[in-house]
């Protein structure tokens, strides 16, 4: 069955229903400051686009007013989940209020497709990580100026504290709680920046507070690994656990359980994010909490500095990152003397 093909409306279309000229319509559908046009006739105007179907056309509207209102974010190589979710739907509603759209992209490895910034021309390009040259010149070359991070001014995760603090905060909760040999639980699947990231922090931490090197192992609630890794713990003496996120936490917290292993008295653990599963996890988990909403806001408004110059926002300290003290990290009633493997 074939497509019927429809002829786009478009201003002339919606002057000559009307009977008025061009120019007159055209004022009222863009909107152009110092018109005076009557309300009666604007009414009409705008009535008559929308029952005809008139829909703007974008790539006209960006032409003539320099600006496409797009905000374009390449979204980051680290698993999007809730906390990442609840930051771009702030983001996006502080956008939307300043009268942009954000759109999100995904790099790909084999990048078959065109990058969306040439598809959209959007007024700012951002990303947490550096673009390499080829991503940058095919930018240019389609007119993107307004680049974040650009290579004269380039940034990395430090700069943005909200989400890298938690992981201090981890070990130092866990070394307040008494704990002096301490693991970190990564997701078996994840090798991004955010978790390359992460465990610097850790070992950096636990180093600054005299600790023993940090043990790093990999988790997943699909297979035996956070079973192994409980085990190897215990039979190590590490009695603490700081983990990537709610979700690896979890699996740890599950094959310790499963194992006789005592939640907190023998291993604490704690998450990352805040999510719902570490409040409602038998026991509870506890976790760091990130400002979603400040952090979301925080985006925008540095959106919005690049897009029109307006104030930049101050920078993120990662303040209002903070633990979320659970069952998982209650102070232990007994000494941590290393136990049986199992």
């Amino acid at each position: 069955m074939g497509a019927t093909g429809r002829k786009r409306v478009t201003a002339a279309d919606v002057a000559r229903s009307l009977g008025l000229s061009r120019a007159t319509v055209g004022f009222v559908l863009n909107d152009t400051p110092g018109q005076t046009i009557p309300e009666s006739t604007r009414g009409r105007v705008l009535a008559e686009a929308a029952r005809m179907g008139y829909r703007p056309h974008r790539a006209a509207q960006t032409l003539r007013r320099g600006s496409s209102k797009v905000i374009l974010f390449v979204l980051p190589d680290w698993a999007g989940g809730l906390t990442l979710r609840q930051h771009l739907d702030e983001a996006a509603l502080a956008l939307d209020e300043a009268g942009y759209s954000l759109v999100t992209c995904a790099r790909y490895a084999a990048g078959r497709a065109r990058p969306l910034w040439e598809l959209l021309t959007p007024d700012v390009v951002l990303g947490f990580s550096p673009f390499d040259a080829d991503e940058l010149a095919s930018m240019r070359a389609c007119g993107v100026t307004r680049i974040v991070p650009a290579p004269e001014h380039p940034t990395t995760l430090d700069d943005w504290p909200a989400l890298t603090a938690g992981t201090a905060l981890q070990i130092e909760h866990l070394h307040e709680q008494g704990h002096r040999r301490i693991a970190f639980a990564a997701p078996a699947d994840a090798h991004t920046s955010l978790l390359d990231h992460r465990v610097h922090t850790a070992r950096r931490t636990a180093a600054r507070l005299g600790l023993g090197p940090v043990d790093i192992r990999p988790v997943d609630h699909r297979d035996g690994s956070a079973r192994a890794a409980v085990r190897r713990w215990r039979a190590e003496g590490i009695t603490g656990v700081a983990a990537y996120n709610d979700d690896s936490a979890a699996a740890v917290v599950g094959a310790a359980v499963r194992a006789g292993v005592s939640v907190p008295d023998e291993l604490a653990v704690i998450g990352h994010d805040d999510t719902p599963l570490a409040a409602l996890f038998v026991p509870s988990i506890s976790t760091v909490r990130i400002d979603v909403v400040g952090l979301g806001r925080h985006f925008a408004a540095f959106a919005l500095h690049e897009a029109d110059g307006r104030p930049l926002p101050a920078r993120d300290t990662g303040t209002d990152t903070v633990v979320v003290a659970r069952e998982s990290t209650a102070r232990p009633q007994r000494s941590h003397a290393p136990a049986t493997a199992v």
